[in-house]
Parts: structure tokens; sequence; C-alpha cells
């Protein structure tokens, strides 16, 4: 029996091995690419290592794609053939685990979450059981875990501990999403200070800075040069996205072009994140009339291989995004029939259970949108508008919904409808360009030219500088 870097049981003879587990977990916590070759080390130092087996299946589903999930469920079995062997009888703790996994592979990812909380009760220094309770909590949009549980689990912690800074930046982004977001950047700041390298926590507090708009604060917090964290997993390309929609907001639309290319852009593998980030990031640009060139077409080549592959409902959206935007008719035809016939029968799968009423309707509007059906878009988004959150990701990520709802307002020549929207989103978000610019077009058309001009003259004072 061996340790884990918090005194926690590790059911295995090896201390090479217990050692390459750890430095795999912290690995992951940082998002290090080098976590992968870790934890072979683990394994390579004792195959029938059940926790080293277990974290294996979870780095196989945390890259969400259906294509690695045999690799998940090959995992599993092994560690479930080691839990039975009678030399190898492995502690309640890895059990959960064991429980964790087999229904995370399932695809019913709210269970998992269920026996992570349940661990986490019983263990609460428990950092992997955490950080995943989190990540999937993340994607199924509930805000108030993704608060919660790291603040359920801090009173078992103290600074010495490794990990408590990452479970300060993990509370942090739950207060964040809360929007507590005085208190989430007096400890998301905490948090960086503790442990530099958590690019959770760097995102936490950038994300009080964007729902603020507090666009010069932004630029110097993430003020890192070209071609940082080159030793990370793809999650630094979605810092580089935050760090875009401060000169987004600014109107600094070359500066946002040129980041996109060199930091956003996607390669043909097309990680989830990494076609959300950069559908996301175009729409914007297209949004607030910059011509994005040819830059959708790589985004439709990588969503065009990924039409059945339906893992996290709001990475479902962005390749309809890809797909729309790029003129792939036929594909997102595809694409949306397959998430209709997904959601027809969710057995226990979380992703399946808002396809049906959210990420179909959501996509099939998207669809509409681009090709200026603007009326069919809005009648299928804006009964959804308060409600998708449930499609998963941040107040931030969802924040491309909205702007569709605006446009094809606009679009459809709604001007009422567009005024109200668009002065709720220039109060909520005062220190955005693109608001006020649209608030104007919406009171242009609306006949109120002299309060629009007032607007555009707002538009104009928004600087990074």
């Amino acid at each position: 029996m061996q340790q884990d870097e918090r005194g926690l049981a590790l059911t295995t003879d090896s201390a090479e091995a217990a050692a390459a587990f750890n430095g795999a977990i912290q690995d992951y916590l940082e998002y290090r690419l080098s976590g992968g070759e870790k934890l072979k080390q683990a394994l390579a130092a004792d195959p029938g290592f059940v926790m080293g087996l277990i974290l294996r299946g979870y780095f196989m589903l945390l890259i969400g794609s259906n294509a690695t999930v045999p690799a998940a469920r090959k995992a599993l079995a092994q560690a479930q053939a080691g839990a039975q062997a009678g030399a190898a009888s492995i502690t309640p703790r890895e059990r959960l685990h064991l429980a964790a996994l087999e229904a995370w592979a399932a695809g019913d990812t709210a269970t998992a979450c269920a026996v992570w909380e349940q661990l986490l009760a019983e263990y609460p220094t428990d950092v992997l059981a955490l950080r995943l309770h989190h990540f999937a909590s993340f994607w199924l949009g509930r805000s108030a875990a993704l608060r919660d549980l790291p603040a359920g689990v801090l009173p078992a912690w103290d600074e010495d501990m490794p990990g408590y800074g990452n479970v300060l930046g993990m509370l942090s982004f739950g207060l964040e999403e809360s929007g507590d977001y005085a208190e989430a950047e007096r400890v998301g700041r905490r948090a960086v200070e503790i442990n530099p390298e958590d690019l959770w926590s760097v995102h936490a507090v950038a994300h009080v800075l964007e729902m603020q708009g507090r666009l010069k604060d932004g630029m110097a917090w993430l003020s890192q040069p070209a071609g940082s964290w080159g030793d990370r997993n793809p999650f630094k390309d979605h810092i580089w996205w935050h760090t875009a929609l401060f000169p987004l907001e600014a109107g600094e639309y070359d500066r946002v072009l040129a980041l996109y290319d060199a930091e956003v852009e996607v390669d043909e593998n097309g990680f989830y994140l990494d076609v959300q980030n950069a559908a996301s990031l175009l729409l914007r640009l297209e949004f607030c009339g910059v011509d994005v060139g040819n830059r959708w077409d790589l985004l439709g080549d990588v969503a065009a291989k990924r039409l059945n592959d339906h893992v996290l409902a709001f990475t479902d959206t962005h390749f309809m995004i890809a797909l729309a935007k790029s003129g792939r008719k036929a594909d997102a035809e595809t694409l949306l029939a397959s998430l209709r016939a997904f959601g027809a029968a969710p057995g226990g799968n979380s992703a399946a259970l808002v396809a049906g009423p959210l990420t179909a309707p959501i996509s099939e509007a998207i669809l509409a949108f681009a090709e200026k059906r603007f009326d069919r878009a809005l009648a299928l988004m804006l009964p959804l508008r308060h409600d998708w959150q449930a499609i998963g990701a941040s107040h931030a990520q969802r924040d491309i919904f909205h702007q569709i709802v605006i446009e094809a307002a606009l679009g459809a020549g709604r001007a009422p409808l567009a005024r109200l929207l668009l002065a709720q989103r220039s109060q909520i978000r005062p220190h955005s360009r693109y608001s006020w610019l649209r608030y104007a077009d919406a009171l242009d058309l609306s006949g109120e030219t002299a309060e629009a001009a007032q607007a555009r003259q707002t538009a104009a004072a928004i600087r990074l500088q």
C-alpha cells in the first residue's frame, strides 16, 4: 500500500508507480502534456495498479469524443478485473472511483457526479474526484455545484497541502459563475499566488474581468507573450480565446484576428474545445462587421468528421456553427437528424437528455440563422433563452447564443424586440462596443435616431488604453 500526496491510500506495492501517479495528477491539474506519459510510467511500474487504470479511463473520457470511449471502457474492464483479484483488494475510495468511471463511460455523467460527491463527503482531500466533478458539472451547466463542492471540502485542506491552490481556483470559478465577482476575484488571485502554473485559476480571474467589462484589467491579467504554455494541452488555447475577448469588446479587430491566427485556430484534429473557441470567436467577429475570409473552411472540414460524435451538447452546437457558416448544408442537416435521433432514446446518457429539448432546436436555429431565416431562428431560440444553461459551458461562452438571438431580431426587422434585447445587453455589458453599436442599430430601426447617435458615441468611447 502506498499513498498519494495528500495521504490517501493507493493500492499498489510500487513506490515508483505511486510517485508517477502523483505526478500525473499534478500534471492533469496544470493541463500539462506530460500527464499521459507519467501515467504510462505508473502502469509500467505496476500494470495491475487499479487507480492507474482508472485514471487512464478518466483521461480517455476527458478527450470529449466517442472515438476514445472504447479505450476508456477497456481501462475500466482492466480495473474491474484487478479489483476482483483477491490479492489486489482495493480501498473503498478506489471502489467509488471505479463506480464513477463505470457511470461516466456509459455516458451517465450525472451519476458519475453523484458518486464523486459521495466520495468527497468521505475523502474531502481527493483532488482528482473534486476536479473531475468540477469538469463534469461545468459541461452539465450546474453553476451552483461548481461553487458548492469546492467550498464544502475546503475546511479539510490547509495551505501546505499539495493542490490547495487548485481547490481555491475551482472555488473561484464557481463563485464567478454564481455571480459573486468580488469574492471570486479575491480567491482566484490568491490561488494564482499559491500556484502560478494553475491555468484554471488564471482562467477564473479572467472570467471575472470579462463579466465585469474590465477591459484594461483583463488585458493586463492576460499579458502573456505569444507562444506561452507550449507544454500544456489545448486548454491553453481557451485562455487565448479569453485574451481575444478583451480587444474584441474594445473594437480592436485586427488584434483579435492576429490572436485567432496565432493561437486560436483549430488544427485538423479539431479538439472539441478548440472548435468551440474558434467557431465562437469567428462568429462574434462577423457580428462586429469583420470579414473573416476563408477561416470557416477548416472548421467546416473538422466538424464534418464529427456528425455523430455526441458527447458534449455545447460542442454539438458549435459543430453546427462551423457547418452552417462554411456552407455545408447537407452535413448540417445530417448533424441535426443525428441529434434528434440521439435525443429520442436518451436512457441515462446526460448529453442525450438535453439533445431533444435544447441541443437540437438550438442547432436548428443556428442553421436557420445562417440561411437568413431569421423568424424561424427566433421561434426556436427565444423560448429557450432563459433555460440553455443546461447545455453546459460558462456564461461567457453561452453569450454567443444571446448574440445570435439579437442578430436574428435585427435581421428579421423586429424593431421592438431588438430594442428590448439590446437595451438589456447595454445595461448588463456597458463596456461592450458591440452592445452599444447594435443598440444604435435597433434604435435606428425604431426611428429613434437621436438616441441611436448617443449610443454610437458611447461605443466610440470604449478603449483598451
